[in-house]
Formats: C-alpha cells, structure tokens, sequence
C-alpha cells in the first residue's frame, strides 16, 4: 500500500491512497499522523481504498500537490548503520574508532520536512553542502524497553529520505559534544509512504534490498545497495526505545547508504567520495553542491517514487 500527503491549507496536509502505477489517488481522510496513531482501526479501510485503486477506480493523481508523506513529525532519529561510510570517513580523516557495540543514532530536525521537489533553501556554499541518501521508517507507539525481536511488527512504512548536511559546520559542532544543529537543515522524503509488504522480497531483516541510486545535475553518482545495514531497523527501534517510548509517528533512517565495494557501486554522499579520494590521493577532488546543483534520487524498482531537487541560496 502506497500513501501520500497532499497540500491543503493545513501544516499537515491530507492524506490521500496511491494506486501501485502513481497515476491514480483516493482521498482517505485526515492526515498520515492521525492514520499512523491509530493504525489498527485505520488500515483496513486505508487496505481497502488500495483494493478499490487496482480495480481502476481514483482521481488522476496531481503529483504537484504531493508533500512529504509526514510533512512534519513528532520525532526524528537518524542512525549510522552502513559500516563501511563510517570505516571511511575514519580512514580518510584519521580519526580513532568509535568503540560500541550499540547502534549510532542521533535527533534531528523533525517540525519540517521537504517534499521530494521542493528547492532545498541554504545559506552559504562555504558551509558544505552535501546530500545523504538513505531509507527510513515509520513506526507506532513503541513501548520503553522493547526489544529488537519485539519490534518488527512496530515497523508501519518505510521511506526514501535525502538527509541534507553542511560538512564544513558539523566539525565544529561535534567538537562541543553536544551534538549537531546548525549542521543538520530539514532532510527531504520522496512522495510515497509505503507499507512493508509493498516491498515484497525487498523488505527483508528490516532492511530495504534495492539500490538507491544517484545523480547529480544529470550524472551517475552511485548506486550503493541497502542490504549492508549492520543493524536492522527493527535494532533501530530496540535502540532508540530502550529509556522511552517511542510516540506513533517517529521516523527513524539507515543513515548514508554505503557498500563495501564503493568503487563499483559508488556513494550515496559526496563526504564519503570525499573521503575515497583523499585516501586514494591524499586530497580530496569532488567540490561540494553549489547554488543551482541538482540531485536526484531513486529507490531502483522500488516504490517511493523519486526526490529530484535544486540547491538555492535561503
């Protein structure tokens, strides 16, 4: 089951049902929050809209009205779980490992989020701008203390995000230990929210088995595969929910999507090309986006439809 969010004149738009070809859309009612807060009641008529699309009925879908799927959440928690982008960045920037055996993850900005096209409004290019490609969740109520076996079924959509980073400020900020702001602007989440078995054999060990791939301004940039994840989004979950409870609606990312054979399959960020170049060489080569730059974003025969968005100055 595909679902969408469509502008209205509310901050939280309208939810709307997509058919599996995105041409077609009913309107559901209420947003994806409310859905995603009472999901037991609200699935199976949400199912059966979806029955009713495949059959052919719906309204064209205007995909000019699409925002993203949770336009503005509860909670935001972003992990680290492709270990070979971290390998990197520690081998490039010789910096000591992070000794843990725990997930990383840390709290971002989550009162916006961009649609898959919106232009991506920054202050400076001196401040490093970088995309990160990666998958997220939606999850229900989680209770504190809940663990990682139990969490599977909390696992209500998964998403396409671009995380969107300035490298030249988040140095400064995790110098002071208290994590990153300025750093981390809204992240961007292509136009459809979908249900795990949308996925079929793509969803497996809560993780998402398709290539994300990536082109900046019109060039291939990577194509790094989501099966690498060290931990499971259900770990996410055990995680993240081990001293709270998690509220419906939080989103929870893989973090930047990387693959062991980089130099075939690429990046999904230009930090970590970065980071490839200067251990090759000494020095890095690839500039970060300027103003106008374009990036481009697709899940491979996956269905969450595209995030294609510019870079301008705020």
């Amino acid at each position: 089951m595909r679902l969408a969010t469509f502008s209205n004149e509310t901050p939280d738009g309208e939810l709307v049902v997509v058919s599996r070809d995105a041409q077609r859309c009913l309107p559901a009612g209420g947003t994806l929050q409310q859905a995603i807060e009472s999901w037991s009641m609200t699935e199976p008529d949400l199912r059966a809209l979806a029955a009713r699309l495949e059959q052919g009925e719906g309204e064209p879908l205007d995909h000019g009205r699409l925002l993203a799927p949770l336009p503005r959440a509860w909670q935001w928690l972003d992990g680290s779980a492709f270990p070979q982008h971290g390998e990197l960045m520690q081998k490039a920037f010789d910096l000591p490992p992070i000794e843990t055996d725990r997930p990383l993850m840390y709290q971002g900005l989550s009162d916006r989020f961009l649609s898959g096209t919106q232009d991506v409004p920054l202050p400076s290019e001196a401040d490093g701008i970088d995309f990160e490609g990666e998958f997220g969740i939606v999850t229900g109520a989680v209770p504190m203390g809940t663990a990682a076996d139990a969490a599977r079924p909390h696992v209500r959509l998964v998403l396409l995000i671009n995380d969107w980073s300035l490298r030249a400020i988040a140095p400064v900020e995790m110098k002071t230990g208290f994590g990153w702001v300025q750093a981390k602007p809204a992240c961007a989440v292509a136009p459809f929210a979908v249900t795990p078995d949308e996925l079929g054999e793509a969803w497996q060990d809560g993780r998402v088995h398709l290539p994300l791939e990536v082109q900046v301004n019109g060039q291939w940039f990577g194509h790094p595969h989501g099966r690498e994840m060290q931990f499971g989004f259900h770990d996410l979950i055990a995680h993240a929910a081990r001293t709270r409870d998690l509220v419906a609606g939080t989103i929870i990312g893989s973090g930047t999507v990387s693959n062991a054979d980089y130099d075939e399959v690429g990046s999904s960020c230009l930090s970590e090309r970065r980071a490839i170049e200067m251990i090759a060489a000494g020095k890095p080569e690839t500039p970060f986006l300027r103003f106008g730059d374009r990036v481009r974003m697709e899940a491979l025969g996956g269905p969450f439809g595209i995030i294609d968005q510019q870079v301008v100055q705020a």
